[in-house]
């Protein structure tokens, strides 16, 4: 941009300023430099070029992430599979007498686990922090 500036003045709804204040702050740039680029910006004729390639760029990252998220699902449903089927296998039922007492323990065991779920989901560690980095992500997925 040239050293010549044409001063204009012009009026902004409060809330409008106020945002391009806290831009400006935000940025650590003058409000002048702000408008002047979003008004380039506006004014250019590849702006809506612009916009569909930062839109594509988000979108990337979002379907990314939903894959490592699913993958990650994925990978807790098979957890408790396995256990769940594990857990049947060894576990035989209990007799009627044996009953009552395994019911009471099983309520104390399930409070504990309860609260030492609660205590690391609150303050940690985590499970994905234990899993050795050695276990690789399905490709593309990291």
């Amino acid at each position: 941009m040239s050293a010549l500036r044409i001063k204009h003045t012009f009026r902004l709804p409060p809330d409008l300023s106020a945002q391009l204040a806290d831009y400006a702050g935000r940025k650590r740039v003058t409000q002048a430099l702000v408008v002047e680029t979003a008004l380039a910006s506006f004014l250019s004729g590849d702006s809506a070029e612009h916009l569909e390639a930062a839109l594509s760029r988000r979108l990337d990252r979002i379907t990314r992430q939903a894959d490592k998220l699913a993958w990650h699902v994925e990978l807790t449903n098979e957890t408790l599979a396995l256990f769940v089927r594990f857990w049947l296998v060894n576990n035989p039922p209990l007799p009627d007498t044996a009953l009552a007492a395994a019911q009471a323990m099983g309520k104390e065991r399930w409070e504990r686990f309860v609260e030492t779920l609660n205590r690391r989901m609150e303050f940690g560690p985590r499970l994905k922090n234990e899993i050795s980095d050695d276990i690789d992500a399905p490709a593309g997925i990291s």
